[in-house]
């Protein structure tokens, strides 16, 4: 989440972004209460604004106006203060602001900083876990203890939360006096972050919880630490935020502008007999180039399909063959699929030659799945695949970091 502030007298601009979009708030500073609004004649923007309000930790509910056709949200003091700690930071900034150019009374300022500030406070009730880097540069979540009380208290927690054993996190007791410990998978915090955004009322306090806590463990490591930590629970939490109903983008593919219109999808894994699973996934678009300023030409409706699996060293990676039988062959085609691929993930697959340039191959990666994740329709099939294809690399994974 980033954030930015004009103040104006005892009101201020205050942005909230989050996977390139953006949405600028109104804050007021009234008589009673801290306000923050957003209002538009577009009920589709204000539910936008409620989403990324969440997002930073805030629940506020879209409401129309009763005298006119316009929607807003609306967030006060309270609310305000249980958000998370970007937002806060940015609200007292405002306050601080405003009464040292004295629009606000100073004992009114004095309270709502005192309230913002107590946001702050290190949630109780989480035992100190380890944060660091491995070699490569992996982040490693982990507590360890001689207890096991205390060790079966931390699994309790985690399942309490949302997490599932084995599969988001994992616990070794030694046969040996060294200590036991719990460790968190990367899609376990990746998780966590979800089900602090997306989760249920208990359920989302203590995901919320948690994953604030471990990224102050993370900031107390130092930058490095925090940066990795932060990038998971970001991609945590932009899991399914946007919808590819209506999807519309515009993508540059070896200096020409393409536009892609989504008008289907489809997501589903497949259980082979050796035991592995693939994820499929079928976007179903209009793909056009643009020709001059506004003309688009050769537009072209079909399904794309990439089919993802484990490889190597159990790496994600998705393979899918350019169509010789579309229209204008296999070389165009292979560019409204990079095209396709790079405006719903932000990021150009791999496009290799094979068979004696036979074919053309596309290649995608985890990074490209991760932004597929983001979209609502997809991301419940592959969060799934993710979670079941991570469980045999857990013995490795703690091995590593033992």
């Amino acid at each position: 989440m980033e954030k930015a502030c004009a103040e104006l007298g005892a009101a201020a601009d205050l942005t909230i972004s989050e996977g390139g979009i953006a949405v600028k708030y109104n804050v007021y500073l009234r008589e009673r209460a801290i306000v923050l609004q957003f209002e538009s004649t577009d009920r589709g923007r204000a539910e936008l604004a409620a989403r990324l309000l969440k997002l930073a930790g805030v629940n506020g509910e879209v409401r129309k106006e009763s005298d006119r056709d316009a929607w807003y949200v609306k967030a006060y003091t309270d609310m305000l203060a249980a958000g998370r700690g970007e937002l806060r930071e940015a609200l007292i900034k405002i306050v601080e602001t405003a009464r040292s150019n004295g629009w606000v009374d100073a004992d009114k300022a004095e309270r709502w900083l005192e309230k913002l500030e107590s946001g702050r406070v290190l949630r109780e009730g989480w035992p100190k876990y380890y944060v660091g880097l491995t070699n490569n540069g992996a982040l490693v979540v982990e507590y360890r203890s001689t207890n096991l009380d205390s060790i079966k208290q931390v699994e309790q927690q985690l399942k309490q939360m949302g997490l599932e054993k084995d599969v988001h996190f994992t616990v070794k007791i030694p046969k040996d006096d060294t200590p036991c410990y719990v460790y968190i998978r990367r899609e376990g915090l990746a998780y966590a972050a979800w089900l602090s955004v997306r989760g249920y009322d208990k359920q989302q306090r203590l995901a919320d919880e948690f994953v604030e806590y471990i990224l102050r463990r993370a900031k107390e490591e130092g930058e490095d630490v925090y940066k990795k930590a932060l990038e998971i629970v970001n991609e945590g939490k932009s899991w399914g935020f946007l919808r590819l109903e209506g999807f519309k983008g515009r993508v540059e593919v070896d200096g020409r502008l393409y536009v892609v219109k989504v008008t289907g999808w489809g997501a589903e894994i497949e259980e082979k007999q050796d035991d592995k699973k693939l994820l499929r996934l079928k976007i179903k678009a209009e793909v056009g180039r643009v020709e001059g300023e506004h003309t688009i030409v050769d537009r072209v409706v079909r399904e794309y399909t990439i089919t993802f699996g484990r490889y190597g060293n159990n790496a994600a990676v998705g393979f899918a063959t350019a169509s010789a039988k579309a229209p204008r062959g296999k070389e165009a085609d292979a560019k409204r699929f990079i095209a396709v691929v790079k405006a719903l993930t932000g990021v150009e697959p791999g496009v290799y030659r094979v068979e004696n340039g036979k074919k053309i191959r596309i290649e995608c990666y985890e990074e490209h799945l991760r932004g597929f994740g983001r979209f609502a329709e997809l991301a419940g099939t592959i969060m799934k695949w993710l979670v079941d294809t991570s469980r045999r690399r857990l013995d490795t994974d703690l091995d590593a970091t033992a």
